[in-house]
């Protein structure tokens, strides 16, 4: 069954403009470690993951950087590359096996355009992608790295389960051993 004509009428939608958002999503599973977009290729799709989890990084100096897990039912998206139609300057791949609902750029704008309500819906979601980026920004610059542990603990503690430390490390800013100690502070 389509998850997403429940998730647009419990957002207000009627079923007739719920159905018009959802008939240009597309299903496409990935296998754990398949990318959404990598360095270089333009982001071409907005994405809506049904079950899987999702993860953002950067290549640095031979190493991966994490910058954000997406959890299970949320909207993915490489938004600088699909916004400018740039290539991306990020990765984003599957941690888990995963199910994902995709709409293309010029689709998207074709339901915008038929169904005025779901451009507020969708430039809401957009704010608020942007202000998850500018308090993580905040949150790497200001707090320190306990602070920023303890608010994923208190703010997003299933992410704690399920995801590997040396993510969490990274999301966190530090690293895998400084994290097993910061596990143990707070405790």
């Amino acid at each position: 069954m389509n998850v997403l004509t429940p998730l647009f009428t419990q957002a207000g939608f009627s079923v007739k403009d719920a159905e018009r958002i959802v008939e240009p999503f597309v299903l496409k599973e990935y296998d754990h470690g398949d990318h959404f977009v990598r360095v270089g290729q333009v982001s071409r799709h907005l994405g809506f993951a049904e079950t899987g989890m999702f993860q953002y990084y950067y290549p640095l100096d031979g190493e991966e950087r994490t910058t954000y897990i997406t959890p299970e039912r949320s909207f993915v998206a490489c938004l600088g590359s699909f916004l400018k139609e740039e290539p991306s300057i990020e990765n984003i791949r599957a941690l888990t096996d995963a199910r994902m609902w995709l709409i293309e750029k010029k689709e998207l704008r074709k339901v915008l355009d038929e169904v005025p309500a779901f451009k507020d819906y969708y430039i809401a979601l957009l704010e608020w992608q942007i202000g998850c980026i500018d308090k993580s920004r905040h949150d790497l610059l200001v707090l320190t790295a306990e602070q920023r542990y303890q608010k994923l603990v208190d703010q997003e503690p299933e992410l704690l389960q399920r995801i590997p430390l040396q993510y969490l490390a990274s999301i966190l800013g530090v690293t895998p051993r400084h994290l097993s100690r910061l596990r143990k502070a707070v405790r």
